[in-house]
């Protein structure tokens, strides 16, 4: 599989984790998400169960800005390093509660990009991506050893 090839699949699949989660997380049928989010029910169950080597990846982020995620979407030099992130921002659902140390980091980051240059500004936002990458990596493998010979799946 090429890196190309590679690094659009995994795109593709985290945005429809995050997808998922957020329909999840409101608590309705993928009939209801699907009215709500103007997609027929067949294709959100396509992203609930992990089936989206026939959905594009700018179908998949429509379907979130319909959703209201704001995402941060990341590649790299390999496809490992490709994901993608909720931004800011709660869920409309009313039921996301931020931990205390990342209510410290925003907070922290968003004073640091207040009184800083731009290049210190450009450097907070690439050390505040980096450890987002390091989150990211630490999940997947908990996931993976969490679950063992499973497929990756919503």
């Amino acid at each position: 599989m090429s890196r190309d090839f590679e690094t659009v699949y995994a795109l593709r699949s985290d945005v429809a984790l995050q997808i998922a989660r957020h329909i999840h997380r409101l608590g309705i049928t993928q009939l209801a998400a699907s009215r709500q989010l103007n997609v027929p029910q067949p294709t959100l169950s396509k992203i609930a169960n992990g089936r989206t080597a026939d959905l594009s990846l700018e179908l998949l982020l429509r379907i979130a800005v319909r959703a209201g995620l704001r995402m941060t979407l990341q590649t790299g030099l390999i496809a490992l390093e490709a994901g993608a992130f909720v931004a800011a921002g709660r869920p409309s659902s009313g039921r996301f509660f931020p931990s205390k140390l990342a209510a410290r980091t925003r907070a922290s980051i968003q004073e640091s990009l207040r009184a800083g240059t731009p290049a210190e500004r450009l450097e907070v936002f690439l050390e505040h991506n980096e450890f987002a990458s390091e989150i990211l990596e630490a999940g997947r493998a908990a996931q993976a050893t969490s679950v063992p010979n499973q497929s990756r799946r919503l």
